[in-house]
């Protein structure tokens, strides 16, 4: 079988059937990791906006159709070039309480440390169609992130929060969570996935071409 043209360009093969991955010679530019938090089969509700992203991120990066399952992580992977720098895109297969053992593996696989790890989750303490992105941190409630601190035994990990805002009343919070985008709310994501990514390419390329920092 051969390799997905979009991983050959990356300079790996990830074999969907056996999940044999050939790790070539780690790049001479930078390598990232951004994981997009959810759970798998419900990509559309508000608590897998995370991985919504990495599909538009996969789109923009041409890899799109590359998406390749490597069962080690489980969890599907994607790889593609920004500039002088490789950017693995991982969407876990496990519920959003143990993606951290999707992300931590592959980390493992890839040789990567916590701060080259973007993590993109759904956020309740902003409106719809506000993000930030922080630079480590507590997990703030959140069980994908919390997840990720654990397994990763580190909390520098960049965040991409995304708003999903918040139900007026503490006891829909959970419907709200792993419900479906309304249709008024599927009018702004197409913006929103698109400013979404372009703040996170934006970021990753500003940190690949920085110079490393001096330890003392």
């Amino acid at each position: 079988m051969s390799p997905p043209p979009g991983l050959v360009r990356a300079g790996v093969w990830l074999g969907s059937a056996m999940s044999r991955c050939a790790l070539e010679p780690r790049p001479a530019g930078k390598r990232w990791l951004v994981a997009g938090l959810g759970n798998p089969g419900l990509p559309s509700t508000r608590h897998s906006v995370g991985m919504a992203v990495l599909g538009q991120l996969a789109r923009r990066l041409g890899v799109a159709d590359s998406w390749a399952r490597d069962r080690r992580c489980a969890a599907d992977l994607a790889l593609a070039s920004l500039g002088d720098a490789q950017v693995v895109l991982l969407r876990p297969r496990k519920l959003m309480n143990a993606n951290g053992r999707s992300v931590a593996r592959a980390a493992e696989l890839f040789g990567l440390a916590a701060e080259e790890i973007y993590l993109v989750h759904d956020e309740l303490d902003k409106p719809l169609g506000k993000l930030a992105l922080k630079l480590g941190g507590s997990a703030r409630g959140h069980n994908g992130v919390r997840s990720c601190i654990s397994c990763l035994n580190s909390s520098v990990m960049p965040r991409l929060r995304v708003g999903i805002g918040r139900p007026s009343h503490p006891n829909t919070v959970e419907a709200h969570v792993l419900g479906c985008f309304s249709a008024a709310e599927q009018e702004l994501l197409p913006l929103l996935l698109e400013r979404a990514t372009d703040l996170l390419l934006d970021h990753i390329r500003e940190r690949s071409h920085a110079p490393p920092a001096l330890v003392p």
